[in-house]
């Protein structure tokens, strides 16, 4: 049987058992071990289904037991479960974990401390879900370790090698690494460069024949529209629309956007922007501002130099046109109903795991998205991606216990979401003084 479709039916027959146990009493619960109880904080579910048009509920309890979330309800009327971790959240905020949908995980043969320090640097900002884009050997028993919570990790969901135009050489060498793919158990599979038509189209027959995604960029020979007609998943970096369009030195209208923008709605394809880091790459970005955030002390020194030299290295065109055309196409793509998935590709390029979120939420500003707009692409959208394999990215019953505890209301200042109070990962609280404790280990080891 085709391991996707076996996945599926485990995952709707898991659910129905995690629904039956969520029938029992709390106090049953807590006897299988101690619950944490977030007492008296106001709550943005992200779920749309609030009336108030803020999407905040004030003064409430939420009950989480493992890695599922239990219950969220009025705190003068939730009794608490004896023996549960109590953390006052009065004055607070609880928002549910960020996704990162265009990550990288180093690879292993860079040693543990070196994946573990990338994987917490992701943690400490509240990224509590990465999808990596890049496999590599080992990846595969990181991503088994991290759901068995034999390592501190986000939750991760991993695409094989990439496809690209040295890795593949013929149609039917496609075919075979996809079905390989599928049989070693990635979740996706990743598209790069440099494939022929021809090779990509067998690609995307048999990973439509095995059911499995592929998302990534869009390779010159194959074409934008192509590749929404084959089913690419999604789109990352917004590079394929502009290809298309000819927007490397050329502003492009409203309407052509508009209409490229409606096509891809219409093929259901979602798209992971990159802002930020795009904006590094091909130039439209400033080296001095660049050299003076402060994340950039969690890593090593010849690695930020490495940064330095490949500023740029993407230089077809004008860059601040180019810019410019992406910014515009980004609000379109929103205003038209299109997926918007939150991803900054980090580590690249001043993209820091983690920390690169808010460079991201900057770029995401620029382009003129709102508030709610840009919560929602981290959140309550990437949940909704992954909605056949888990469910989380909403502060509600069942949900994966993924949270970010904030001091202050993010829905009328985005950059409230930096320093976390605390981040919480299938259930596993860690506390501003444990995150600011281990980044310091990170510095000290990037600065021996």
């Amino acid at each position: 049987m085709l391991r996707r479709k076996i996945m599926s039916r485990l995952n709707i027959i898991s659910q129905s058992i995690l629904a039956a146990l969520f029938l029992f009493s709390a106090a049953a619960l807590a006897q299988d071990g101690p619950m944490t109880a977030f007492v008296n904080v106001s709550v943005l579910p992200m779920d749309g289904q609030t009336s108030n048009g803020l999407n905040v509920l004030n003064n409430q309890t939420v009950l989480v037991s493992g890695d599922r979330i239990l219950s969220v309800s009025d705190t003068e009327t939730t009794g608490i479960p004896e023996g549960a971790i109590l953390i006052d959240g009065e004055g607070q905020y609880l928002m549910p974990g960020f996704g990162e949908m265009h990550g990288h995980i180093p690879p292993l043969s860079q040693g543990k401390q070196q994946v573990n320090d990338t994987l917490f640097l992701y943690l400490s900002n509240g990224v509590t879900t990465v999808r990596g884009m890049l496999g590599s050997p080992g990846q595969l028993q990181l991503r088994e370790d991290a759901k068995a919570d034999e390592r501190l990790s986000p939750t991760l969901y991993l695409a094989g090698p990439s496809f690209n135009g040295n890795s593949i050489s013929s149609p039917n060498e496609a075919e075979e690494s996809v079905t390989t793919q599928v049989m070693e158990g990635w979740d996706l599979l990743k598209v790069h460069p440099g494939l022929t038509r021809a090779e990509y189209d067998a690609m995307a027959l048999q990973a439509k024949r095995l059911e499995i995604d592929f998302g990534g960029h869009v390779p010159e020979e194959v074409g934008l529209i192509h590749s929404l007609v084959a089913g690419q998943r999604t789109l990352d970096h917004l590079d394929g629309f502009i290809a298309y369009l000819d927007g490397f030195s050329n502003l492009i209208s409203d309407d052509e956007f508009r209409e490229i923008a409606r096509k891809t709605k219409n093929a259901g394809v979602g798209v992971v922007p990159t802002s930020a880091l795009w904006k590094t790459l091909i130039g439209a970005g400033n080296l001095e501002i660049l050299n003076q955030y402060d994340e950039l002390k969690y890593i090593r020194a010849e690695t930020v130099q490495n940064w330095r030299d490949r500023i740029g290295f993407l230089t077809e065109g004008d860059p601040q046109i180019h810019e410019q055309n992406r910014l515009k196409l980004l609000k379109i793509l929103q205003e038209e109903g299109v997926e918007i998935l939150f991803g900054t590709d980090a580590p690249q390029l001043f993209s820091v795991p983690g920390f690169s979120i808010h460079r991201e939420i900057d770029a995401m500003e620029e382009a003129g998205l709102t508030n709610r707009d840009i919560l929602i692409s981290g959140t309550s959208a990437i949940g909704a991606y992954f909605k056949d394999v888990d469910r989380f990215g909403t502060v509600a019953p069942n949900m994966r216990a993924d949270l970010i505890l904030l001091e202050n209301n993010p829905l009328d200042d985005l950059d409230n979401l930096q320093s976390p109070a605390g981040v919480m990962v299938r259930g596993i609280w860690l506390p501003r003084e444990d995150i600011e404790a281990e980044l310091a280990e990170i510095e000290a080891r990037a600065r021996p």
